[in-house]
């Protein structure tokens, strides 16, 4: 087998649409190979909001479009919607008008799904996952729409319990994970609410610690949005955290809402926040050293409605060629 030369290769980032109506100027850039929507594509599940969706994501130049779910979209969460069924049948409510709103158990995914070919939606499960791009590079993505719990919703696990993402962790050179896709935050990364509090998972960060992905993209808390370049520590501690993995004197902030704020101050026309990691960049990514973290939740304020959609790029293997 002939090594071949790392391939630039173009993401553009959503996450937290919401069924929103978006300016198409935010998501038609030029040369995207890869759209990643890191989930909650709804508000309420409805299957109308899937079809807006879909209309979204056929408006987007990009020949592959990955998107997982996230706690909003809990029809595609088969277990959670059938207890919800189940108890609205306990309620004596009408289960016919529940199907026209939201569809069978199973109808929402059946209706991502059967876009796959003709839009280039690859609607992923919790795992990991393969893809050889139309320019050439090879991408490996380990998916999960799974978040602590805050609700009823979809796609939930109790904070104390836990989740095992350990499938994210893949033996040699050809199985490392290029792109980790959640819809949650790891702990102490872009995982600030309002109120102060961190949100993020524990249990994903040491798994993200352990596996150092080139990036790693999620939403879910909406004013977390933002990245930050992350240099590791040589090796991993026996229980990482973003206290004892980090070295932070070599991380940097590339943007928060505060500096967005500011930036869009400067410029109204401003679409998008671009960022590239390659070789020969000021900043590139050296896999297994440095991890870029983005949290790209769209959904924002009254204030600020629509929070800029990332473009970022990486380099990535090219396939291999037999000799």
């Amino acid at each position: 087998m002939m090594d071949t030369q790392p391939i630039k290769t173009r993401f553009l980032i959503i996450s937290d649409t919401h069924g929103m109506t978006i300016p198409p100027q935010y998501l038609t850039h030029a040369n995207i190979d890869v759209l990643i929507h890191c989930g909650d594509l709804t508000t309420e599940s409805k299957l109308a909001e899937y079809h807006q969706v879909i209309q979204l994501l056929q408006s987007i130049p990009a020949p592959l479009k990955l998107l997982i779910a996230g706690n909003h979209d809990f029809t595609l969460d088969d277990g959670i919607y059938t207890k919800k069924m189940h108890e609205a049948e306990r309620t004596g409510i009408d289960i016919q008008l529940i199907h026209q709103e939201y569809g069978q158990v199973g109808e929402a995914r059946a209706l991502l799904t059967s876009f796959s070919s003709s839009v280039g939606i690859t609607f992923l499960d919790e795992g990991t996952h393969h893809f050889k791009l139309s320019n050439g590079a090879t991408l490996n993505v380990y998916a999960s729409p799974y978040t602590p719990s805050a609700g009823d919703w979809g796609f939930q696990y109790r904070q104390d319990q836990g989740h095992d993402f350990s499938a994210m962790q893949k033996e040699g050179e050809e199985a490392a994970i290029d792109v980790v896709i959640t819809h949650g935050p790891p702990h102490g990364i872009m995982d600030y609410l309002d109120s102060g509090q961190r949100a993020g998972c524990p249990q994903l960060f040491e798994t993200v610690a352990r596996c150092r992905p080139k990036m790693h993209c999620f939403g879910h808390i909406h004013e977390g949005w933002g990245g930050k370049l992350v240099a590791w520590r040589k090796k991993a501690s026996e229980k990482p955290s973003h206290f004892t993995d980090i070295d932070h004197g070599r991380s940097e902030v590339v943007a928060k809402l505060t500096t967005l704020g500011h930036e869009m101050e400067n410029d109204r026309n401003r679409v998008c926040y671009a960022t590239s990691h390659c070789a020969g960049d000021p900043s590139p990514i050296q896999r297994g050293l440095q991890t870029l973290f983005v949290n790209a939740a769209i959904e924002g304020t009254e204030e600020r409605p629509i929070q800029l959609p990332w473009l970022v790029d990486l380099d990535l293997p090219g396939a291999k060629e037999s000799i």
